[in-house]
Formats: C-alpha cells, structure tokens, sequence
C-alpha cells in the first residue's frame, strides 16, 4: 500500500455508511418486550429523574453543612488540647516544640486575615496534631 491508496481509503470513510439491515425493527421489538423503563409513562420517567436530581441535591447540601459545622468546631478542639508556649523538659523536644508555637502562631495570624481557607485550616489541624505528638513523644520518655 503506498501513501496514494492510503489517502483515497482515508478519503471513503468520510462518505456516509448506511448499515447492511434495517435497525429500527430491533430497536422496537426491545421496546414492546416491556422493560420497565419503556413501559413507564413520559411523566412518570421525569417525576423520577426530578425525585432523583432533588434527593441529590438534599445530600449535597447536608454533606456541606456537616462539613462546615466540623471545620468551624474542629480547630477550636485541637487548639484546647495544646497550651499556648509549652516548653518539654527533654531538650531534644525544646527546639520542634518552639517551632511548633511558631508555626501555630503564624497559622492563627494568617487564618485571621482569611478566615475560610481550608488550606490553613488543615495546616493548623496538622500543626496541634503534631504538638499533641510532641507531648506524647514527651510522655513516654520521662
């Protein structure tokens, strides 16, 4: 095949096909056998769709608001968990504890000036997350 044959064969599949047989008689032999969506009425098929689509909607709508309400509680717990300027006895821990403040205090200043980022509020999840570690790390060595 050279490169003349390969553009005239490119050229026919542009023409229209018909099919060899006629697909109508089988598409409405399926639709009289009586399945239950091709029995079901125009109207009842949209009340469906439309009951469908809202309880979708109501799902949507509940998943965000218990994911709002969790975010707003969430960082005031885990705040609570961790004093404010908690300096461990082991001075292996004294130097991420104070960069862990650091870090927090930074948090906390930046969420002020953006109180809905979501990027922060995980950053500062992580954060007492990682100072109630620190605190556990502490407990167990001494």
């Amino acid at each position: 095949m050279n490169e003349f044959e390969w553009h005239r064969q490119m050229r026919a599949l542009r023409e229209p096909v018909s099919p060899q047989r006629d697909l109508w008689a089988d598409i409405e032999a399926k639709l009289d056998a009586g399945s239950p969506a091709a029995a079901m009425a125009p109207r009842a098929r949209r009340s469906h769709a439309w009951l469908l689509a809202a309880s979708f909607a109501g799902l949507s709508l509940l998943a965000v608001a218990l994911n709002h309400q969790w975010r707003a509680e969430a960082p005031a717990a885990l705040q609570a968990q961790v004093p404010v300027n908690w300096k461990p006895s082991d001075p292996r821990l004294a130097g991420a504890a104070v960069e862990l403040d650091a870090a927090r205090v930074e948090l906390q200043q930046a969420i002020q000036q953006a109180p809905h980022s979501p990027a922060l509020q995980r950053l500062l999840d992580r954060t007492a997350k990682r100072q109630s570690q620190l605190r556990q790390m502490e407990q167990q060595a001494g």
